[in-house]
Protein backbone atom coordinates (compact mmCIF):
# COMPACT_ATOMS: atom_id res chain seq x y z
CA UNK A 1 0.00 0.00 0.00
CA UNK A 2 1.15 3.53 -0.73
CA UNK A 3 1.31 6.18 1.98
CA UNK A 4 -1.84 7.75 0.61
CA UNK A 5 -3.69 4.43 0.70
CA UNK A 6 -2.58 3.81 4.28
CA UNK A 7 -3.79 7.25 5.38
CA UNK A 8 -7.05 6.77 3.46
CA UNK A 9 -7.59 3.38 5.12
CA UNK A 10 -6.90 4.86 8.56
CA UNK A 11 -9.41 7.64 7.95
CA UNK A 12 -11.98 5.13 6.70
CA UNK A 13 -11.53 2.96 9.78
CA UNK A 14 -11.90 5.94 12.12
CA UNK A 15 -15.04 6.94 10.23
CA UNK A 16 -16.34 3.39 10.56
CA UNK A 17 -15.70 3.62 14.30
CA UNK A 18 -17.73 6.84 14.52
CA UNK A 19 -20.57 5.29 12.55
CA UNK A 20 -20.43 2.22 14.79
CA UNK A 21 -20.69 4.45 17.83
CA UNK A 22 -23.77 6.22 16.43
CA UNK A 23 -25.39 2.91 15.49
CA UNK A 24 -24.64 1.49 18.95
CA UNK A 25 -26.43 4.40 20.62
CA UNK A 26 -29.51 3.79 18.51
CA UNK A 27 -29.70 0.01 18.94
CA UNK A 28 -28.56 0.16 22.60
CA UNK A 29 -25.57 -2.18 22.33
CA UNK A 30 -21.99 -1.48 23.51
CA UNK A 31 -20.20 0.38 20.73
CA UNK A 32 -16.98 -1.50 21.46
CA UNK A 33 -18.60 -4.72 20.18
CA UNK A 34 -19.20 -3.05 16.83
CA UNK A 35 -15.54 -2.03 16.71
CA UNK A 36 -14.66 -5.71 17.10
CA UNK A 37 -17.15 -6.59 14.38
CA UNK A 38 -15.51 -4.12 11.97
CA UNK A 39 -12.15 -5.85 12.52
CA UNK A 40 -13.67 -9.28 11.97
CA UNK A 41 -15.42 -8.17 8.77
CA UNK A 42 -12.31 -6.76 7.09
CA UNK A 43 -10.16 -9.70 8.24
CA UNK A 44 -9.06 -12.82 6.39
CA UNK A 45 -12.09 -14.96 7.18
CA UNK A 46 -14.85 -12.64 5.89
CA UNK A 47 -13.89 -10.08 3.23
CA UNK A 48 -10.14 -10.75 3.21
CA UNK A 49 -9.34 -7.06 2.86
CA UNK A 50 -6.65 -7.20 5.51
CA UNK A 51 -4.44 -10.16 6.35
CA UNK A 52 -3.28 -10.08 9.96
CA UNK A 53 -2.30 -12.85 12.36
CA UNK A 54 0.53 -11.27 14.34
CA UNK A 55 -0.31 -11.86 18.00
CA UNK A 56 2.79 -10.05 19.27
CA UNK A 57 1.84 -6.87 17.41
CA UNK A 58 -1.71 -7.18 18.70
CA UNK A 59 -0.40 -7.56 22.24
CA UNK A 60 1.78 -4.46 21.86
CA UNK A 61 -1.15 -2.46 20.49
CA UNK A 62 -3.29 -3.70 23.36
CA UNK A 63 -0.73 -2.78 26.04
CA UNK A 64 -0.24 0.76 24.70
CA UNK A 65 -3.99 1.25 24.26
CA UNK A 66 -4.76 -0.08 27.73
CA UNK A 67 -2.17 2.21 29.32
CA UNK A 68 -3.73 5.23 27.59
CA UNK A 69 -7.23 4.15 28.61
CA UNK A 70 -6.24 3.67 32.25
CA UNK A 71 -4.46 7.03 32.34
CA UNK A 72 -7.54 8.76 30.94
CA UNK A 73 -9.76 6.92 33.40
CA UNK A 74 -7.67 8.14 36.33
CA UNK A 75 -7.47 11.64 34.90
CA UNK A 76 -11.25 11.85 34.47
CA UNK A 77 -11.90 10.64 38.02
CA UNK A 78 -9.17 12.03 40.28
CA UNK A 79 -8.27 11.06 43.84
CA UNK A 80 -11.02 13.13 45.52
CA UNK A 81 -13.66 11.05 43.71
CA UNK A 82 -12.00 7.65 44.15
CA UNK A 83 -10.77 8.12 47.75
CA UNK A 84 -14.23 7.64 49.40
CA UNK A 85 -14.70 4.32 47.56
CA UNK A 86 -11.06 3.19 47.63
CA UNK A 87 -11.76 0.35 50.07
CA UNK A 88 -14.54 -1.36 48.11
CA UNK A 89 -12.78 -0.67 44.79
CA UNK A 90 -9.62 -2.42 46.01
CA UNK A 91 -11.66 -5.24 47.55
CA UNK A 92 -13.37 -5.83 44.20
CA UNK A 93 -10.12 -5.48 42.25
CA UNK A 94 -8.27 -7.98 44.47
CA UNK A 95 -10.75 -10.29 46.17
CA UNK A 96 -13.40 -10.40 43.44
CA UNK A 97 -10.77 -10.96 40.74
CA UNK A 98 -9.27 -13.93 42.59
CA UNK A 99 -12.69 -15.45 43.32
CA UNK A 100 -13.90 -14.95 39.75
CA UNK A 101 -10.74 -16.57 38.38
CA UNK A 102 -11.21 -19.55 40.71
CA UNK A 103 -14.89 -20.19 39.93
CA UNK A 104 -14.50 -19.69 36.16
CA UNK A 105 -11.31 -21.76 36.20
CA UNK A 106 -13.07 -24.72 37.80
CA UNK A 107 -15.87 -24.45 35.21
CA UNK A 108 -13.31 -24.24 32.37
CA UNK A 109 -11.59 -27.42 33.54
CA UNK A 110 -14.88 -29.29 33.36
CA UNK A 111 -16.19 -27.73 30.12
CA UNK A 112 -13.01 -27.84 28.04
CA UNK A 113 -11.23 -30.84 29.61
CA UNK A 114 -8.23 -28.69 30.57
CA UNK A 115 -5.64 -29.23 33.28
CA UNK A 116 -6.12 -27.36 36.55
CA UNK A 117 -3.41 -24.83 35.69
CA UNK A 118 -4.84 -24.28 32.21
CA UNK A 119 -8.32 -23.84 33.66
CA UNK A 120 -7.13 -21.33 36.25
CA UNK A 121 -5.21 -19.50 33.52
CA UNK A 122 -8.38 -19.26 31.43
CA UNK A 123 -10.32 -18.13 34.51
CA UNK A 124 -7.70 -15.44 35.20
CA UNK A 125 -7.98 -14.16 31.63
CA UNK A 126 -11.76 -13.82 31.99
CA UNK A 127 -11.56 -12.40 35.53
CA UNK A 128 -10.43 -9.01 34.26
CA UNK A 129 -13.05 -6.33 33.72
CA UNK A 130 -12.43 -3.87 30.92
CA UNK A 131 -11.71 -0.23 31.74
CA UNK A 132 -12.76 0.97 28.30
CA UNK A 133 -16.07 -0.88 28.47
CA UNK A 134 -16.78 0.26 32.04
CA UNK A 135 -15.94 3.92 31.34
CA UNK A 136 -18.08 3.92 28.19
CA UNK A 137 -20.97 2.29 30.06
CA UNK A 138 -20.88 4.66 33.02
CA UNK A 139 -20.69 7.82 30.92
CA UNK A 140 -24.08 7.01 29.47
CA UNK A 141 -25.55 5.81 32.76
CA UNK A 142 -27.52 7.39 35.60
CA UNK A 143 -26.18 4.96 38.21
CA UNK A 144 -25.76 6.38 41.71
CA UNK A 145 -22.53 8.33 41.92
CA UNK A 146 -21.02 6.17 44.68
CA UNK A 147 -21.66 2.94 42.75
CA UNK A 148 -20.31 4.47 39.54
CA UNK A 149 -17.12 5.62 41.26
CA UNK A 150 -16.70 2.17 42.86
CA UNK A 151 -16.89 0.49 39.46
CA UNK A 152 -14.61 3.10 37.94
CA UNK A 153 -12.00 2.57 40.64
CA UNK A 154 -12.25 -1.20 40.38
CA UNK A 155 -11.74 -1.17 36.62
CA UNK A 156 -8.54 0.84 37.09
CA UNK A 157 -7.11 -1.42 39.79
CA UNK A 158 -8.46 -4.70 38.40
CA UNK A 159 -6.46 -4.92 35.17
CA UNK A 160 -2.99 -4.95 36.80
CA UNK A 161 -4.11 -7.79 39.09
CA UNK A 162 -5.52 -9.86 36.21
CA UNK A 163 -2.36 -9.31 34.13
CA UNK A 164 -0.22 -10.58 36.98
CA UNK A 165 -2.41 -13.65 37.49
CA UNK A 166 -2.14 -14.50 33.80
CA UNK A 167 1.64 -14.03 33.78
CA UNK A 168 1.95 -16.09 36.95
CA UNK A 169 -0.06 -19.07 35.65
CA UNK A 170 1.81 -19.01 32.33
CA UNK A 171 5.08 -19.19 34.28
CA UNK A 172 3.66 -22.04 36.39
CA UNK A 173 2.68 -24.01 33.27
CA UNK A 174 6.06 -23.44 31.59
CA UNK A 175 8.10 -24.13 34.74
CA UNK A 176 6.70 -26.96 36.92
CA UNK A 177 8.81 -25.81 39.87
CA UNK A 178 6.91 -22.55 39.96
CA UNK A 179 4.25 -22.31 42.71
CA UNK A 180 1.91 -20.22 44.80
CA UNK A 181 4.78 -18.63 46.73
CA UNK A 182 6.35 -17.46 43.47
CA UNK A 183 3.03 -16.04 42.30
CA UNK A 184 2.55 -14.23 45.59
CA UNK A 185 6.05 -12.76 45.30
CA UNK A 186 5.29 -11.68 41.73
CA UNK A 187 2.10 -9.93 42.84
CA UNK A 188 3.76 -8.17 45.77
CA UNK A 189 6.75 -7.05 43.71
CA UNK A 190 4.80 -5.81 40.70
CA UNK A 191 2.01 -4.14 42.63
CA UNK A 192 4.46 -2.66 45.15
CA UNK A 193 6.70 -1.14 42.49
CA UNK A 194 3.69 0.04 40.50
CA UNK A 195 2.16 1.70 43.56
CA UNK A 196 5.41 3.40 44.59
CA UNK A 197 6.05 4.73 41.08
CA UNK A 198 2.43 5.78 40.60
CA UNK A 199 2.18 7.67 43.89
CA UNK A 200 5.68 9.16 43.80
CA UNK A 201 5.79 10.07 40.13
CA UNK A 202 2.18 11.28 40.29
CA UNK A 203 3.10 13.76 43.03
CA UNK A 204 6.15 14.86 41.03
CA UNK A 205 4.03 15.31 37.91
CA UNK A 206 1.52 17.48 39.78
CA UNK A 207 4.37 19.67 41.08
CA UNK A 208 5.87 19.96 37.59
CA UNK A 209 2.56 20.92 35.98
CA UNK A 210 1.87 23.56 38.61
CA UNK A 211 5.28 25.21 38.29
CA UNK A 212 5.95 24.79 34.57
CA UNK A 213 5.02 27.74 32.38
CA UNK A 214 4.67 26.33 28.87
CA UNK A 215 4.46 28.83 26.05
CA UNK A 216 1.13 27.60 24.67
CA UNK A 217 -1.81 25.56 25.93
CA UNK A 218 -1.23 23.05 23.14
CA UNK A 219 1.94 21.84 24.85
CA UNK A 220 0.16 20.69 28.00
CA UNK A 221 -1.40 17.60 26.33
CA UNK A 222 2.09 16.75 25.04
CA UNK A 223 3.39 17.00 28.59
CA UNK A 224 0.57 14.80 29.91
CA UNK A 225 1.21 12.18 27.23
CA UNK A 226 4.88 12.16 28.18
CA UNK A 227 3.83 11.80 31.82
CA UNK A 228 1.75 8.71 31.03
CA UNK A 229 4.61 7.12 29.08
CA UNK A 230 7.15 7.86 31.80
CA UNK A 231 4.88 6.51 34.54
CA UNK A 232 4.38 3.23 32.70
CA UNK A 233 8.03 2.84 31.74
CA UNK A 234 9.46 3.74 35.16
CA UNK A 235 7.39 0.95 36.71
CA UNK A 236 7.66 -1.63 33.93
CA UNK A 237 11.46 -1.50 33.46
CA UNK A 238 12.20 -2.67 37.06
CA UNK A 239 9.47 -5.34 36.55
CA UNK A 240 6.68 -3.48 38.28
CA UNK A 241 3.09 -2.97 37.16
CA UNK A 242 3.11 -0.20 34.58
CA UNK A 243 -0.69 -0.32 34.38
CA UNK A 244 -1.06 0.40 38.09
CA UNK A 245 1.54 3.18 37.92
CA UNK A 246 -0.09 4.92 34.96
CA UNK A 247 -3.56 4.73 36.57
CA UNK A 248 -2.32 6.15 39.89
CA UNK A 249 -0.50 8.94 38.04
CA UNK A 250 -3.70 9.76 36.18
CA UNK A 251 -5.59 9.86 39.49
CA UNK A 252 -3.01 12.26 40.95
CA UNK A 253 -3.29 14.67 38.01
CA UNK A 254 -7.07 14.28 37.87
CA UNK A 255 -7.43 15.31 41.51
CA UNK A 256 -5.02 18.24 41.33
CA UNK A 257 -5.48 21.82 40.20
CA UNK A 258 -3.14 22.18 37.24
CA UNK A 259 -2.99 24.54 34.25
CA UNK A 260 -5.00 23.65 31.13
CA UNK A 261 -6.63 20.74 32.93
CA UNK A 262 -9.76 20.68 30.80
CA UNK A 263 -7.71 20.78 27.60
CA UNK A 264 -5.63 17.86 28.88
CA UNK A 265 -8.72 15.90 29.90
CA UNK A 266 -10.46 16.46 26.55
CA UNK A 267 -7.30 15.47 24.66
CA UNK A 268 -6.92 12.21 26.56
CA UNK A 269 -10.60 11.38 26.25
CA UNK A 270 -10.30 11.60 22.48
CA UNK A 271 -7.01 9.70 22.54
CA UNK A 272 -8.59 6.97 24.68
CA UNK A 273 -11.35 6.55 22.09
CA UNK A 274 -8.74 6.19 19.35
CA UNK A 275 -6.90 3.66 21.52
CA UNK A 276 -10.11 1.71 22.14
CA UNK A 277 -11.06 1.68 18.47
CA UNK A 278 -7.55 0.60 17.43
CA UNK A 279 -7.34 -2.10 20.08
CA UNK A 280 -10.74 -3.61 19.33
CA UNK A 281 -10.15 -3.41 15.58
CA UNK A 282 -6.77 -5.15 15.75
CA UNK A 283 -8.13 -7.85 18.05
CA UNK A 284 -11.06 -8.34 15.69
CA UNK A 285 -8.59 -9.00 12.86
CA UNK A 286 -7.14 -11.90 14.86
CA UNK A 287 -10.47 -13.70 15.09
CA UNK A 288 -11.69 -16.12 12.45
CA UNK A 289 -15.47 -16.45 12.79
CA UNK A 290 -15.31 -19.97 11.35
CA UNK A 291 -13.20 -21.04 14.35
CA UNK A 292 -15.82 -19.91 16.86
CA UNK A 293 -18.42 -22.51 15.92
CA UNK A 294 -16.74 -25.53 17.56
CA UNK A 295 -16.42 -23.70 20.90
CA UNK A 296 -19.70 -21.76 20.80
CA UNK A 297 -21.70 -24.06 23.06
CA UNK A 298 -19.05 -24.55 25.72
CA UNK A 299 -17.99 -20.88 25.59
CA UNK A 300 -21.62 -19.83 26.08
CA UNK A 301 -21.85 -22.07 29.12
CA UNK A 302 -18.60 -20.61 30.46
CA UNK A 303 -19.90 -17.07 29.87
CA UNK A 304 -23.10 -17.90 31.76
CA UNK A 305 -21.05 -19.19 34.70
CA UNK A 306 -19.00 -16.00 34.58
CA UNK A 307 -21.99 -13.62 34.36
CA UNK A 308 -24.56 -15.39 36.52
CA UNK A 309 -22.42 -17.12 39.15
CA UNK A 310 -18.77 -16.12 39.42
CA UNK A 311 -18.88 -12.34 39.18
CA UNK A 312 -22.06 -11.77 41.28
CA UNK A 313 -20.82 -14.17 43.96
CA UNK A 314 -17.36 -12.58 44.03
CA UNK A 315 -18.78 -9.03 44.16
CA UNK A 316 -21.16 -9.96 46.99
CA UNK A 317 -18.39 -11.54 49.07
CA UNK A 318 -15.93 -8.70 48.37
CA UNK A 319 -18.42 -6.07 49.61
CA UNK A 320 -20.09 -8.18 52.31
CA UNK A 321 -19.11 -6.03 55.29
CA UNK A 322 -19.31 -2.70 53.47
CA UNK A 323 -22.14 -0.20 53.34
CA UNK A 324 -23.90 -1.50 50.24
CA UNK A 325 -27.45 -2.79 50.00
CA UNK A 326 -28.15 -6.09 48.28
CA UNK A 327 -29.54 -4.35 45.15
CA UNK A 328 -26.29 -2.35 45.01
CA UNK A 329 -24.23 -5.52 45.40
CA UNK A 330 -26.23 -7.14 42.63
CA UNK A 331 -25.59 -4.27 40.21
CA UNK A 332 -21.89 -4.24 41.13
CA UNK A 333 -21.80 -7.90 40.17
CA UNK A 334 -23.70 -7.36 36.93
CA UNK A 335 -21.49 -4.45 35.87
CA UNK A 336 -18.27 -6.46 35.51
CA UNK A 337 -18.12 -6.01 31.76
CA UNK A 338 -15.52 -7.85 29.73
CA UNK A 339 -14.08 -6.25 26.65
CA UNK A 340 -10.74 -6.09 24.89
CA UNK A 341 -8.62 -6.67 28.00
CA UNK A 342 -9.40 -10.41 28.29
CA UNK A 343 -8.71 -10.79 24.56
CA UNK A 344 -5.38 -8.96 24.97
CA UNK A 345 -4.53 -11.27 27.85
CA UNK A 346 -5.48 -14.23 25.65
CA UNK A 347 -2.75 -13.15 23.22
CA UNK A 348 -0.27 -13.68 26.09
CA UNK A 349 -1.43 -17.31 26.16
CA UNK A 350 -0.99 -17.74 22.39
CA UNK A 351 2.45 -16.09 22.32
CA UNK A 352 3.63 -18.30 25.20
CA UNK A 353 2.42 -21.35 23.20
CA UNK A 354 0.52 -22.77 26.14
CA UNK A 355 -1.12 -26.10 25.24
CA UNK A 356 -4.58 -25.59 23.67
CA UNK A 357 -3.84 -21.88 23.30
CA UNK A 358 -5.98 -21.35 20.16
CA UNK A 359 -8.89 -23.12 21.82
CA UNK A 360 -8.53 -20.86 24.85
CA UNK A 361 -8.24 -17.73 22.67
CA UNK A 362 -11.42 -18.52 20.76
CA UNK A 363 -13.26 -19.45 23.96
CA UNK A 364 -12.24 -16.15 25.55
CA UNK A 365 -13.31 -14.17 22.51
CA UNK A 366 -16.72 -15.84 22.31
CA UNK A 367 -17.30 -15.54 26.07
CA UNK A 368 -16.37 -11.85 25.95
CA UNK A 369 -18.80 -11.20 23.08
CA UNK A 370 -21.61 -13.04 24.85
CA UNK A 371 -21.13 -11.52 28.31
CA UNK A 372 -20.59 -7.97 27.06
CA UNK A 373 -23.66 -8.12 24.84
CA UNK A 374 -25.80 -9.55 27.65
CA UNK A 375 -24.58 -7.27 30.44
CA UNK A 376 -24.09 -4.14 28.35
CA UNK A 377 -27.63 -4.14 26.96
CA UNK A 378 -29.36 -4.96 30.26
CA UNK A 379 -27.27 -2.97 32.74
CA UNK A 380 -29.20 0.32 32.74
CA UNK A 381 -32.72 -1.27 32.74
CA UNK A 382 -31.67 -3.58 35.58
CA UNK A 383 -30.21 -0.66 37.56
CA UNK A 384 -33.47 1.26 37.19
CA UNK A 385 -35.50 -1.79 38.19
CA UNK A 386 -33.35 -2.22 41.31
CA UNK A 387 -33.78 1.46 42.20
CA UNK A 388 -30.08 2.33 42.19
CA UNK A 389 -30.23 5.13 39.60
CA UNK A 390 -30.76 8.86 39.93
CA UNK A 391 -31.80 11.66 37.61
CA UNK A 392 -28.19 12.75 37.11
CA UNK A 393 -25.36 11.30 34.99
CA UNK A 394 -23.16 8.83 36.85
CA UNK A 395 -20.01 10.61 35.66
CA UNK A 396 -20.87 14.28 34.97
CA UNK A 397 -18.84 16.18 32.44
CA UNK A 398 -17.57 19.77 32.78
CA UNK A 399 -20.23 22.39 32.06
CA UNK A 400 -18.24 24.50 29.60
CA UNK A 401 -14.97 24.62 27.74
CA UNK A 402 -12.83 27.08 29.64
CA UNK A 403 -10.05 27.67 27.11
CA UNK A 404 -10.70 31.41 26.86
CA UNK A 405 -10.93 31.79 30.63
CA UNK A 406 -7.69 29.85 31.07
CA UNK A 407 -5.86 32.10 28.64
CA UNK A 408 -6.96 35.03 30.82
CA UNK A 409 -5.28 33.49 33.87
CA UNK A 410 -8.15 31.61 35.52
CA UNK A 411 -9.62 28.12 35.78
CA UNK A 412 -13.17 26.82 36.12
CA UNK A 413 -13.42 23.98 38.65
CA UNK A 414 -16.39 21.65 38.95
CA UNK A 415 -16.88 20.41 42.54
CA UNK A 416 -19.58 17.77 43.15
CA UNK A 417 -21.32 17.88 46.54
CA UNK A 418 -21.71 14.42 48.05
CA UNK A 419 -24.29 13.32 50.60
CA UNK A 420 -21.68 13.05 53.35
CA UNK A 421 -19.76 16.22 52.48
CA UNK A 422 -19.56 18.84 55.22
CA UNK A 423 -20.44 21.52 52.68
CA UNK A 424 -23.90 20.06 52.04
CA UNK A 425 -26.39 22.50 53.54
CA UNK A 426 -23.89 25.35 53.82
CA UNK A 427 -24.49 28.81 52.38
CA UNK A 428 -22.36 30.05 49.48
CA UNK A 429 -21.13 32.95 51.65
CA UNK A 430 -19.75 30.46 54.19
CA UNK A 431 -17.60 28.47 51.75
CA UNK A 432 -14.44 30.40 52.67
CA UNK A 433 -13.40 31.08 49.06
CA UNK A 434 -10.30 33.20 48.44
CA UNK A 435 -10.87 36.75 47.24
CA UNK A 436 -9.85 35.71 43.69
CA UNK A 437 -12.38 32.89 43.52
CA UNK A 438 -16.14 33.00 43.08
CA UNK A 439 -18.98 30.53 42.57
CA UNK A 440 -20.34 31.34 39.12
CA UNK A 441 -23.07 28.69 38.79
CA UNK A 442 -24.57 25.76 40.71
CA UNK A 443 -25.91 22.89 38.61
CA UNK A 444 -28.79 21.19 40.40
CA UNK A 445 -30.31 18.32 38.45
CA UNK A 446 -31.04 19.74 35.01
CA UNK A 447 -31.12 23.36 36.19
CA UNK A 448 -28.48 26.06 36.50
CA UNK A 449 -28.87 28.01 39.76
CA UNK A 450 -27.38 31.54 39.84
CA UNK A 451 -25.64 31.65 43.24
CA UNK A 452 -26.30 34.22 45.92
CA UNK A 453 -24.62 34.51 49.27
CA UNK A 454 -27.68 33.02 50.96
CA UNK A 455 -28.00 30.06 48.54
CA UNK A 456 -27.61 26.76 50.35
CA UNK A 457 -25.83 23.86 48.68
CA UNK A 458 -27.52 20.48 48.48
CA UNK A 459 -26.17 16.96 48.09
CA UNK A 460 -25.92 16.22 44.38
CA UNK A 461 -25.15 19.82 43.40
CA UNK A 462 -22.21 20.51 41.10
CA UNK A 463 -20.56 23.78 42.08
CA UNK A 464 -18.60 25.60 39.38
CA UNK A 465 -15.93 27.85 40.83
CA UNK A 466 -14.02 30.46 38.83
CA UNK A 467 -10.58 30.86 40.39
CA UNK A 468 -7.54 32.89 39.42
CA UNK A 469 -4.51 30.72 38.66
CA UNK A 470 -2.32 32.41 41.27
CA UNK A 471 -4.61 31.36 44.13
CA UNK A 472 -5.48 27.93 42.72
CA UNK A 473 -2.98 26.32 45.10
CA UNK A 474 -5.23 27.22 48.01
CA UNK A 475 -8.09 25.16 46.60
CA UNK A 476 -7.01 21.58 47.55
CA UNK A 477 -6.98 22.45 51.27
CA UNK A 478 -10.29 24.27 50.89
CA UNK A 479 -11.87 21.31 49.07
CA UNK A 480 -10.68 19.05 51.87
CA UNK A 481 -12.57 21.26 54.36
CA UNK A 482 -15.64 21.19 52.12
CA UNK A 483 -15.55 17.39 52.30
CA UNK A 484 -14.70 16.87 55.98
CA UNK A 485 -15.28 20.23 57.69
CA UNK A 486 -15.27 22.59 59.34
CA UNK A 487 -17.42 24.69 57.01
CA UNK A 488 -19.12 27.94 57.90
CA UNK A 489 -18.44 30.71 60.35
CA UNK A 490 -17.61 29.93 63.98
CA UNK A 491 -20.18 30.82 66.67
CA UNK A 492 -20.82 34.55 66.77
CA UNK A 493 -19.51 36.38 69.85
CA UNK A 494 -22.06 38.17 72.03
CA UNK A 495 -22.82 41.73 71.06
CA UNK A 496 -21.54 44.51 73.29
CA UNK A 497 -23.93 45.10 76.24
CA UNK A 498 -26.45 47.83 75.70
CA UNK A 499 -25.74 50.96 77.67
CA UNK A 500 -22.02 50.88 76.86
CA UNK A 501 -21.18 52.50 73.56
CA UNK A 502 -18.90 50.50 71.29
CA UNK A 503 -15.67 52.35 70.55
CA UNK A 504 -15.35 53.46 66.94
CA UNK A 505 -12.17 54.40 65.09
CA UNK A 506 -10.90 54.52 61.51
CA UNK A 507 -7.44 54.77 59.97
CA UNK A 508 -5.49 54.24 56.76
CA UNK A 509 -4.52 50.58 56.26
CA UNK A 510 -0.78 49.86 56.15
CA UNK A 511 1.42 46.83 55.55
CA UNK A 512 1.78 46.42 59.31
CA UNK A 513 -1.96 45.68 59.50
CA UNK A 514 -1.49 42.49 57.41
CA UNK A 515 -3.43 41.13 54.44
CA UNK A 516 -6.59 43.18 54.01
CA UNK A 517 -8.23 40.28 52.13
CA UNK A 518 -7.77 37.73 54.92
CA UNK A 519 -6.79 39.44 58.16
CA UNK A 520 -6.38 37.39 61.31
CA UNK A 521 -7.05 40.55 63.30
CA UNK A 522 -8.08 44.13 62.62
CA UNK A 523 -6.69 46.82 64.89
CA UNK A 524 -5.37 44.12 67.22
CA UNK A 525 -8.78 42.48 67.65
CA UNK A 526 -9.16 38.86 66.38
CA UNK A 527 -11.45 38.23 63.42
CA UNK A 528 -14.00 35.45 64.02
CA UNK A 529 -16.32 35.66 60.99
CA UNK A 530 -16.38 36.95 57.44
CA UNK A 531 -19.39 38.85 56.13
CA UNK A 532 -18.15 40.09 52.77
CA UNK A 533 -14.93 40.06 50.72
CA UNK A 534 -14.23 42.94 48.37
CA UNK A 535 -13.54 41.64 44.86
CA UNK A 536 -12.10 44.60 42.99
CA UNK A 537 -9.26 45.16 45.49
CA UNK A 538 -8.09 43.76 48.88
CA UNK A 539 -10.62 44.35 51.63
CA UNK A 540 -13.59 42.93 53.45
CA UNK A 541 -16.21 43.19 56.19
CA UNK A 542 -15.56 41.16 59.34
CA UNK A 543 -16.93 40.30 62.76
CA UNK A 544 -14.49 40.71 65.65
CA UNK A 545 -14.13 38.61 68.77
CA UNK A 546 -15.62 41.38 70.93
CA UNK A 547 -18.81 41.50 68.82
CA UNK A 548 -17.94 44.64 66.86
CA UNK A 549 -17.61 44.94 63.09
CA UNK A 550 -14.52 45.88 61.06
CA UNK A 551 -13.91 47.06 57.52
CA UNK A 552 -10.48 46.39 56.01
CA UNK A 553 -9.02 47.92 52.89
CA UNK A 554 -7.48 51.23 51.91
CA UNK A 555 -9.32 52.80 54.85
CA UNK A 556 -10.13 50.62 57.87
CA UNK A 557 -12.84 51.09 60.48
CA UNK A 558 -13.91 49.35 63.70
CA UNK A 559 -17.09 49.89 65.67
CA UNK A 560 -20.62 48.85 66.40
CA UNK A 561 -23.06 48.27 63.59
CA UNK A 562 -24.61 51.76 63.69
CA UNK A 563 -21.23 53.50 63.89
CA UNK A 564 -19.74 51.59 60.94
CA UNK A 565 -22.94 52.09 58.94
CA UNK A 566 -22.88 55.90 59.50
CA UNK A 567 -19.16 56.02 58.65
CA UNK A 568 -19.75 54.13 55.38
CA UNK A 569 -22.60 56.44 54.38
CA UNK A 570 -20.49 59.52 55.03
CA UNK A 571 -17.64 58.16 52.89
CA UNK A 572 -20.01 57.39 50.02
CA UNK A 573 -20.48 61.12 49.40
CA UNK A 574 -16.91 61.63 48.15
CA UNK A 575 -16.05 58.03 47.11
CA UNK A 576 -15.36 56.95 43.54
CA UNK A 577 -17.88 54.56 41.89
CA UNK A 578 -15.99 51.39 42.83
CA UNK A 579 -15.65 52.30 46.50
CA UNK A 580 -19.23 53.56 46.60
CA UNK A 581 -20.47 50.18 45.36
CA UNK A 582 -18.38 48.43 48.02
CA UNK A 583 -19.64 50.68 50.81
CA UNK A 584 -23.21 50.06 49.72
CA UNK A 585 -22.51 46.35 50.07
CA UNK A 586 -21.15 46.99 53.59
CA UNK A 587 -24.26 48.94 54.59
CA UNK A 588 -26.56 46.24 53.23
CA UNK A 589 -24.71 43.44 55.00
CA UNK A 590 -24.73 45.31 58.33
CA UNK A 591 -28.44 46.07 58.01
CA UNK A 592 -29.27 42.42 57.45
CA UNK A 593 -26.75 41.16 60.04
CA UNK A 594 -26.43 38.12 57.77
CA UNK A 595 -24.43 35.56 59.75
CA UNK A 596 -26.39 33.37 62.14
Amino acid sequence: MTNGQIILAAGALLTAGLVASLVADRVRVPSLLLFLAVGMIVGDDVTGWLEFDNYETARSVGIVALALILFEGGLAAGWPEIRPVLGPALSLALGATFLTALVVGVAAVWLFNLSWLQGLLLGSVLASTDGAAIFALLRGSTLRRRLARTLEGESGFNDPVAVLLVIGFIEWIEHPGYGLADMALLLVRQLGIGALVGIGFGALAVYAFRHARLTTAGLYPVASLATAALAYGLADVPEGSGFLAVYLTGLALGGAIIPAKQTITAFHEGLAWVAQLSMFFVLGLLVFPSDLGPVAGRATALALVLVLVARPLAAAIATLYMHYSWPERLILGWAGLRGAVPVVLATFVVIAEVPDNKLMFNAVFFAVLFSTLLQGTTFEPLARRLGVTTSEPALPRPLTEAGTIRRLGAEVLEVPVGEDDAVAGARVRDLGLPRDAVVNVIVRGDQAIPPRGSTRLRAGDRVHVLVRTEVARQMPALLERWAHGPVGPPPRPPRPPKGRAAIFRSWRWSDDDGDASHPDAVGGHPVVAQLRVRRDEPGGLWVLADGRYAVSGTIAAIGGRDDVTQWARRRMRQADPDERAWLQTVVGALAADLPE
